[in-house]
């Protein structure tokens, strides 16, 4: 592959992950509607979102659900736009980054929440940890970090894998005319 044609492929993975950073936005509007948290940039304790979560029998499980379907989907979506490890890996690290932004800025325009990068979040559920509840500052550096490191592997391995097979056919095809 030209490294045109992988810059371009991984602007369609990012396109593909802010379309569902968006609607993994939109999820959480509707979950907090359903928990009893008022529209807007207000929000309670991570902890009293994980009890109300707890509170409606099924809605934790099904989330946890969603989370791990997510996590499959950028997955399979960098799995088929690359060839090697390396540019899946490179792939999955530049869609995660990417819809973890925008998830937040989803809230954002959604709900004015998080009033500031310094709030703390529920990361995620699966696995259950306290670990997961942090300012929104970290995961929204750590996916910066993912993207950039992400489209170096990416970009790097793709161009590479698409210009060798391209090299030994012109070699090959170079040692046939003489």
């Amino acid at each position: 592959m030209t490294l045109p044609t992988a810059r371009a492929r991984l602007m369609a993975l990012a396109l593909f992950a802010i379309a569902m950073g968006w609607l993994e936005g939109v999820v959480v509007v509707y979950i907090r509607a359903m928990i009893g948290i008022a529209h807007g940039p207000v929000a309670p304790d991570p902890g009293e979102i994980a009890a109300r979560l707890h509170a409606i029998p099924w809605l934790m499980a099904t989330e946890q659900t969603r989370e791990l379907a997510t996590l499959v989907m950028l997955v399979a979506v960098a799995w088929v736009a690359a060839r090697a490890w390396r540019s899946r890996l490179g792939a999955f690290l530049v869609c995660f980054g990417v819809w973890d932004i925008t998830y937040y800025v989803a809230l954002y325009a959604l709900l004015r929440w998080p009033p500031s990068l310094a709030t703390r979040d529920v990361l995620f559920l699966i696995p259950p940890s306290p670990f997961w509840v942090q300012p929104v500052w970290a995961p929204v550096a750590i996916s910066c970090a993912m993207i950039a490191s992400g489209a170096a592997l990416y970009l790097r391995d793709e161009a590479r894998s698409g210009s060798a097979p391209a090299l030994k056919r012109m070699a090959a095809e170079t040692d046939n005319r003489c």
